[in-house]
């Protein structure tokens, strides 16, 4: 994630606004994510602006993608140690609104 004229909360805030991500970081919250279940949970997402936005999240450390091998394998996404350190965050502003 790359600082915007030398500000963290607007390079945050850019990172987090890009398509579904809001919605992503939302509800990965609450448990672990799987691709399906996102694709059917978020309002107008398509397959390729979902991935697109995970990994975006993955890169920029706000999520950890693991592979299940478990019979049928697949992926979950989790709130990393980053991304949790933002709940506090998001719970503060959410009273303000």
């Amino acid at each position: 994630m790359e600082n915007i004229t030398g500000c963290p909360i607007a390079a945050l805030l850019k990172s987090l606004s890009a398509k579904h991500k809001l919605q992503i970081f939302t509800l990965a919250v609450a448990a672990p994510l799987r691709f399906n279940n996102l694709l059917r949970q978020i309002e107008g997402s398509n397959k390729q602006t979902l991935a697109t936005a995970l990994k975006e999240m993955e890169v920029d450390g706000f999520l950890n993608r693991t592979v299940i091998t478990e019979k049928p394998l697949h992926v979950e996404y989790v709130l990393s140690t980053k991304g949790e350190a933002l709940i506090p965050i998001f719970k503060q502003l959410e009273g303000v609104v």
